[in-house]
């Protein structure tokens, strides 16, 4: 259902945010189809939470709309786009889940800063992998780069073969890096498994450099079994405190030689929903993912959370 705050004709939806949970779930709107399986995806997952699904628009042009010289009191083609935009994806989700609390917000601001500003009080940020602009066919758009690279809340960038957005698949992989993984995106992988009653696969990526020796790397070598040691050590590490507190859960362990970013991928093809971790630097405005979350985020065939560390 539509509450009170999503408003009617110009003014704008949602303003008066004391109407809304503290933590609702926020999925961007542009209109695209990608930015329309971003709204499915966030309305199946609100519901998942039991948490209301809020919809955001953002553009800078209700910023200086009010300052330009136009006497009419007719509604600008601009807002008429705006709401329909906002109003589309609001019906959508309200037809996918009856009974959902839907809220819209036309932010007068650049959509990154915009769902940037508005994941500081959400549970997370869901966004499509294209947007509607002139760069449509790149792999990521602009937006879910800059978002999910830059927030303090998880973000899903809703990617992927439909079999796997829609949930067609029965796991959960999880991206276990060098560094010790935070338990932030461990818990967030584990919990929605428990959600969807399906398994999580825990995966380290390693590769033994010197193939060329192959006493040393091949099936038996030595370094090979080194690596496959400190594989192991680093996803118990990362999973046995959290994984106690879901003990309905499966956890499935692999270690695999290989890229990183193209072992995951990999994995993608036969998953509901892939988790990486992301170490945010305080006082750093830039773009902060490395190489395997860019690689994951452009072609996994799976939604894509990145969670950053608490």
């Amino acid at each position: 259902m539509l509450s009170a705050d999503s408003g009617a004709g110009c003014r704008r939806r949602g303003d008066e945010k004391g109407g809304i949970m503290e933590h609702p779930l926020v999925v961007g709107a542009d209109g695209s189809d990608a930015g329309l399986d971003a709204v499915d995806w966030a309305a199946d997952a609100a519901a998942r939470y039991g948490i209301p699904l809020r919809i955001v628009y953002a553009s800078r042009w209700e910023r200086y709309e009010g300052h330009l010289p136009d006497g009419s009191t007719e509604c600008s083609s601009e807002r008429v786009m705006e709401e329909t935009i906002v109003g589309v994806a609001a019906e959508r989700a309200s037809r996918r889940v009856p009974g959902l609390e839907v809220t819209t917000y036309l932010a007068p601001d650049d959509p990154v800063e915009a769902l940037l500003a508005e994941g500081l009080r959400a549970k997370a940020v869901v966004v499509g992998h294209r947007g509607r602009g002139r760069l449509t066919s790149l792999l990521l758009g602009s937006v879910g780069l800059g978002v999910a690279a830059r927030a303090h809340c998880p973000v899903i960038v809703v990617r992927g073969r439909t079999g796997n957005t829609l949930g067609g698949e029965r796991k959960v992989v999880l991206g276990v890096g060098e560094r010790a993984t935070d338990p932030a995106a461990v818990t967030f992988a584990l919990e929605e498994a428990a959600l969807r009653d399906c398994t999580v696969e825990a995966v380290h990526a390693w590769r033994c450099a010197g193939t060329e020796v192959a006493g040393l790397c091949g099936p038996h070598g030595e370094y090979r079994a080194e690596h496959e040691r400190r594989a192991a050590e680093l996803i118990d590490e990362a999973l046995n405190k959290p994984a106690a507190a879901f003990p309905q859960v499966t956890v499935e362990r692999r270690a695999a030689e290989g890229a990183p970013g193209m072992v995951l991928v990999a994995a993608s093809h036969t998953a509901c929903l892939m988790v990486v971790g992301a170490h945010r630097r305080r006082g750093h405005t830039g773009l902060q993912l490395g190489l395997v979350n860019h690689t994951v985020l452009h072609h996994a065939q799976c939604p894509v959370a990145v969670v950053p560390e608490t």
